[in-house]
C-alpha cells in the first residue's frame, strides 16, 4: 500500500445475467480518496481463461493510470462471454494496486453451444418446371471462431442450384464468431422434369461444424405443344374443287399431360377442313399423336396462293400451323381454253377464205 493513497473502485452493476455469446460493458469509477498521487496498477483476476476482456479509458487499452487526490477517473471493462460455455455463475475481480477489490459476477443464463444454424423460414415453394424457385435462408455462426463455410446442394444431374450471399453468386461464405448472414438460394429444375414434389438437401460445412436442412419444390409441370407435319413442311399444292389429305403430328413438348385437345382451322371462304381424329383425349409428356387434316378447296377457287391455319388448343396452351396452298385450275378448263382458241382460229380462217377473194 502506497502511503497517503487510498483507492476505491465502484460500479453499480456487480451481477449481470446474459446468454452465451454476449458482451458486457462495465463503467467503473476509480477514486483516489487519499492525499498522494501515484500510479495505480489495474488488473482483472479470476476470469475464465477462454473469456476475452479489455480495460480502456479515453479509447486506449489500459493497465495503469493516475488519479489526483479527491478525484476519480472512469474506465471501461468489456467482457465477452464465449458461445461454448456452460450455464452458471462466473465470478472475477478488478483490483487497483492490489488494495481495492471490486467483485463482479456474470450469470450465464443458458447452456452454450458450438454449432452452426442454417435455416429457412419458407422451405416449400411451388411452380412449373420453367420457374426459378427462390428461397430466403439465414446462416448463423454460433461458434467462438471465424468460420469459412462451403455451401453445398445434393441433387441429381440437370438441377441447378445457386447460392447468393450478399446478392452475389458464391460457393462459400466467411462468418465471424456469432455472426449471421442472409443467403438467397435459387433453384432451377431439369428441362423435362415430371410434375411432382422434389426435395433439395442443402448444407453449410466447415472442418469443425456444419448445418443442413431440406428444401422442397412442388413442380406443377409445363404445358406446351407443337402442331406441325412430320417433315416440318407447311406447304402443298392442289386443284380447285379437289380434296387432299395432309399428315400432321401433335407433340406434347411440355412436362404435364395435355388433356381434351381440340382441333380447328381457319380457311378461305367456301373451303372445308376436317380432322381425323376430331379431338384428342390426352397426350402424355414427350409423346406424339398422328393427325390427318382433310382439305377440300372451293370449286370456284382461281389459280394462286392461299393460306390456311390449323390450330390445336387446350385450356392451358395452343399451337398453330400456317399452311401455304398453291391452287391450280382443273385440266378440263385448260382443254376448254385450247378448244376455244382453236375454234376462234378456224372461224377466222373461214372468213378469210370466203371474203378474201372479193
Amino acid at each position: 500500500m502506497i502511503q497517503g493513497q487510498e483507492i476505491r473502485l465502484y460500479t453499480p452493476y456487480t451481477k449481470i445475467s446474459v446468454p452465451p455469446g454476449q458482451s458486457i460493458d462495465y463503467a467503473i469509477e476509480v477514486k483516489n480518496t487519499g492525499s498522494s498521487t501515484d500510479p495505480i496498477d489495474l488488473a482483472v483476476t479470476g476470469i475464465p481463461r477462454q473469456w476475452e476482456y479489455t480495460l480502456k479509458s479515453g479509447g486506449w487499452n489500459l493497465k495503469q493510470l493516475m488519479v489526483l487526490p479527491g478525484e476519480s477517473k472512469s474506465i471501461n471493462l468489456t467482457v465477452s462471454v464465449p458461445l461454448n460455455v456452460n450455464k452458471g455463475n462466473y465470478s472475477f475481480k478488478v483490483t487497483g494496486n492490489g488494495q481495492s477489490v471490486l467483485p463482479l459476477t456474470i450469470n450465464v443464463s443458458e447452456q452454450g453451444t458450438f454449432k452452426t444454424e442454417f435455416t429457412c423460414n419458407q422451405p416449400n415453394m411451388q411452380g412449373n418446371s420453367k420457374s426459378t424457385f427462390t428461397y430466403r435462408t439465414k446462416l448463423h455462426n454460433l461458434t467462438g471462431e471465424k468460420q469459412l463455410y462451403s455451401l453445398r446442394a445434393d441433387l441429381e444431374r440437370g438441377w441447378r442450384v445457386v447460392f447468393k450471399p450478399d446478392y452475389q453468386q458464391a460457393t462459400s461464405v466467411e462468418l465471424d464468431a456469432n455472426q449471421s448472414k442472409d443467403i438467397t438460394i435459387e433453384v432451377n429444375t431439369p428441362e423435362l422434369i415430371e410434375a411432382g414434389t422434389y426435395t433439395i438437401p442443402v448444407a453449410a460445412v466447415t472442418r469443425s461444424t456444419s448445418s443442413s436442412f431440406t428444401l422442397e419444390a412442388v413442380v406443377t409441370g409445363t404445358y406446351d405443344m407443337d402442331f406441325t407435319t412430320p417433315t416440318g413442311l407447311l406447304s402443298t399444292r392442289m386443284t380447285a374443287g379437289d380434296t387432299k389429305r395432309i399428315d400432321m403430328v401433335l407433340k406434347n413438348s411440355g412436362s404435364a399431360t395435355l388433356k381434351d385437345v381440340k382441333l380447328s382451322s381457319t380457311t378461305p371462304a367456301n373451303w372445308e377442313v376436317t380432322f381425323e381424329p376430331k379431338s384428342i383425349e390426352a397426350v402424355e409428356a414427350g409423346q406424339s399423336v398422328p393427325v390427318t387434316a382433310i382439305i377440300k378447296a372451293s370449286k370456284k377457287a382461281i389459280a394462286g396462293d392461299y393460306a390456311a391455319t390449323f390450330t390445336a388448343t387446350t385450356p392451358e396452351t395452343s399451337s398453330k400451323a400456317s399452311f401455304r396452298i398453291v391452287v391450280k385450275t382443273p385440266m378440263v378448263w385448260g382443254w376448254i381454253g385450247v378448244m376455244t382458241i382453236l375454234a376462234c382460229a378456224w372461224g377466222i380462217f373461214l372468213m378469210i377464205r370466203k371474203y378474201g377473194r372479193r
